[in-house]
């Protein structure tokens, strides 16, 4: 169990009971995106992966450190124009014609998904720069989810990109690739040499389809184990050689936000039936899918609340295992399976780390209709 920051355990501790956050710290945001900064060749820029943490708190926090910001949707984008960033990046499988014409306005470069986009783009009288999503046809990255390589609705199949390239509609100027390929890869001397691979792919196909290479877009992929303390070491990225002329672009989500959440939940019972202990907590899975829609049991510290003002007994449980689980009516509630406690009572707080990336943002927050949790930014 990891000890918390004192920022954050002072902030849970200043919450109302039955107590149930989010607490967001900008500060370890700026620092992350600034470490990465480092870690980066010449010529590479970095985009904030929307999609990972929305809550306007972190994506300000962001547009402000982050070379600008990536979205795949008009809300995303609305987000990404009020916090006023300097550069945005539009990609997503099915761009509405409504979110298509809105990033042209917003002078977003747009990652464009099929010769059928494009066709719309010129349709609707739009005139723009384009990167093209490319579906290669294997990568040597492994990580949680694949996006090219294997059949996705992601992008243009490899075979298919002549033809794209030789039919691009009149005022659509294609200067680039966009090449993601897989989400959270712990490894980062492969990243790297995946990113020398797209680069020298993207150059060879610009060169045979009389393409304009400006930018080459790898995506981001940057993973986080949440059973340990490790992450992808990005110091290997530095070796990295990107060609004059062109600029590598970066979207990392996962890596740059989920250190820099907690989330939090106050345990309302402890019962044990069958032989198993379960900590049930006013929070769930409808605050935090990740833990079941990945199915790993996500670690969690506790933070003892010592008031106790009941005048019934207090439930305890010392030197066990527990279940960690949730208040809605469906045994897949779960957050965490056998995790030992030396300690634990009824109005104790279990704090989950690395929360902050693909936390609230994909959870199921209308089942059951419970209370939303706070939400808590802590100032840089």
């Amino acid at each position: 169990m990891a000890e918390l920051p004192a920022p954050v355990t002072a902030a849970l501790r200043r919450l109302p009971a039955p107590a149930c956050a989010y607490v967001y710290d900008t500060a370890s945001l700026v620092t992350r995106a600034n470490r990465l900064r480092a870690a980066l060749p010449p010529n590479t820029s970095f985009l904030y992966a929307v999609k990972a943490n929305g809550h306007p708190g972190v994506v300000t926090a962001l547009a402000g450190a982050a070379d600008g910001l990536e979205v795949a949707s008009g809300g995303e984008l609305a987000l990404a124009v009020a916090a006023g960033a300097r550069r945005i990046v539009v990609g997503g499988p099915a761009k509405t014609d409504t979110e298509l014409a809105a990033a042209v306005r917003a002078g977003a470069l747009i990652n464009v998904e099929s010769a059928h986009e494009m066709r719309r783009m010129a349709g609707l009288g739009l005139t723009a720069d384009i990167c093209v999503r490319v579906n290669r046809a294997g990568t040597a990255l492994h990580g949680s989810h694949a996006m090219t390589g294997v059949p996705t609705p992601f992008g243009v199949d490899e075979a298919q990109l002549p033809g794209l390239l030789a039919d691009v509609p009149d005022g659509l100027r294609v200067i680039g690739f966009h090449l993601h390929a897989v989400s959270n890869n712990l490894d980062g001397p492969a990243h790297a040499a995946f990113l020398r691979d797209a680069l020298d792919w993207s150059v060879r196909i610009a060169a045979r389809h009389q393409v304009g290479l400006r930018v080459v877009n790898a995506g981001g992929g940057f993973g986080v184990d949440y059973e340990t303390q490790a992450s992808m070491d990005v110091t290997a990225l530095s070796d990295v050689s990107v060609p004059a002329g062109v600029e590598l672009l970066l979207e990392p989500g996962r890596w740059l936000t989920a250190d820099a959440g907690w989330y939090a939940a106050e345990v309302l019972d402890l019962k044990t039936t069958h032989g198993r202990t379960f900590a049930v907590l006013r929070g769930g899975t409808h605050h935090f899918r990740l833990p079941a829609a990945w199915g790993y049991s996500h670690p969690f510290t506790v933070l003892p609340v010592d008031d106790w003002n009941r005048t019934y007994p207090r439930p305890a449980v010392t030197d066990t295992p527990i279940d960690a689980v949730g208040e809605l009516c469906t045994p897949r509630d779960v957050l965490t399976r056998g995790q030992h406690v030396t300690r634990l009572r009824a109005g104790d707080l279990l704090v989950f780390g690395r929360a902050g990336a693909y936390g609230w943002d994909i959870s199921h927050h209308d089942f059951l209709r419970h209370d939303p949790p706070e939400f808590v930014i802590l100032p840089s």
